[in-house]
């Protein structure tokens, strides 16, 4: 592998890695720039295994997608439909209920809840089902509320964030998934999701997160308009939040779906290429614990491969996803925990189901 860093011309990042020096951005675009993959998840796995070594953490959890209808009209997106469109739907407190009680029989560890923005909802809903997830399951953590949904409970519920933070911890809230940054670029804001925070404003919301004690996800959306140039610049951005907060706990990244969208015309990601933006990022991120293969973007397959390209997570069950269906996902709507568990063992990883903040569960558990 040594022949194939030099002749790729990344022989001074390879040092860097060795030594534990911090990449720069300059650093990053050699890295998409390089012709050779194998070369880059190399590298990515010597980050990938100085920090988690042979683990691979997967969690038992849930989506609960509680609104279609929303006001922003990304052009990416194919979940949505607009208020007054007779296709929304919005689930009320007891319909979250039943969906939590749908899968009572299993020990499910996380229930993930994203949505639209829907301006007709009033403040007490958003507390009201955290509280019907947790009447049925208080042991269950709740990851809810993407900062673009935050930001609307705030508009709406007409209180400083501070108090918008202690109501939702209140309730219930645990944790929240780090959807909405998009790309991290005033070009690509203004292009494709202008009605959304910017991305200052993003990143002022996830830093108020985590100085309320909550921690979070954070994601890329990639494979669209965005450039290399702007995808290092969102991992830079990311980087150095975390170096303020420390309040991440994994990077997701997002492979588009054109499909059903205002962009349908764009091109799949290839399995190159979301290999290559795994590698990248567990390279840049070097203050993030954990990167996430989001098998239900990628695929399984590409997710297994990942483990190997600086991956150390790939999810979990999910039981019904919804919102990259609806743009044309063919990757199935969820995965047993035994299918899990044999896809990361025969990558040659061991896996550890993890809670939402990456506590390994019981060791019977996973075994």
């Amino acid at each position: 592998m040594r022949d194939a860093i030099a002749r790729a011309g990344l022989e001074d990042i390879h040092r860097k890695v060795l030594e534990g020096v911090r990449l720069d951005g300059d650093d990053a675009m050699r890295l998409y720039d390089a012709g050779d993959l194998n070369a880059v998840g190399h590298l990515a796995n010597l980050v990938r295994e100085r920090r988690n070594g042979n683990a691979c953490y997967f969690v038992r959890n849930q989506h609960i997608n509680y609104t279609n209808v929303c006001n922003k009209d990304c052009k990416f997106c194919a979940f949505y439909v607009r208020v007054n469109d007779p296709a929304g739907y919005t689930l009320s407190p007891e319909d979250v209920r039943r969906r939590a009680l749908e899968q009572l029989s299993e020990p499910i560890r996380e229930i993930h809840m994203v949505a639209g923005i829907n301006p007709r909802l009033p403040y007490g809903y958003y507390l009201d089902i955290i509280r019907a997830v947790k009447s049925v399951r208080p042991e269950v953590m709740v990851k809810a509320y993407t900062m673009i949904e935050i930001a609307e409970i705030v508009r709406v519920a007409k209180k400083p964030l501070e108090e918008v933070w202690a109501d939702l911890k209140e309730a219930g809230l645990d944790s929240l998934p780090g959807g909405g940054a998009e790309v991290l670029s005033e070009r690509v804001h203004a292009e494709i999701f202008d009605k959304k925070q910017t991305p200052t404003e993003w990143l002022a919301m996830a830093r108020s997160a985590h100085r309320a004690g909550l921690r979070s996800n954070a994601t890329m959306l990639y494979g669209h308009i965005e450039t290399h140039q702007e995808r290092v610049t969102h991992l830079l951005k990311l980087r150095e939040l975390q170096d303020e907060t420390g309040g991440f706990l994994t990077f997701i990244p997002l492979a588009f779906h054109p499909e059903n969208t205002e962009m349908s015309q764009l091109p799949h990601t290839t399995g190159m290429d979301d290999l290559k933006q795994l590698a990248i990022a567990r390279l840049m991120l070097d203050n993030f614990d954990h990167i996430k293969s989001f098998w239900i973007m990628v695929s399984p397959a590409i997710s297994q491969v990942s483990l190997w390209y600086g991956a150390d997570d790939i999810d979990g069950t999910i039981i019904r996803e919804e919102i990259t269906h609806a743009a044309g996902a063919r990757t199935p709507q969820g995965l047993t925990r035994d299918e899990l568990i044999g896809l990361i063992r025969e990558t040659g990883r061991e896996p550890v189901e993890r809670d939402a903040l990456y506590r390994p569960v019981a060791q019977e558990a996973a075994a």
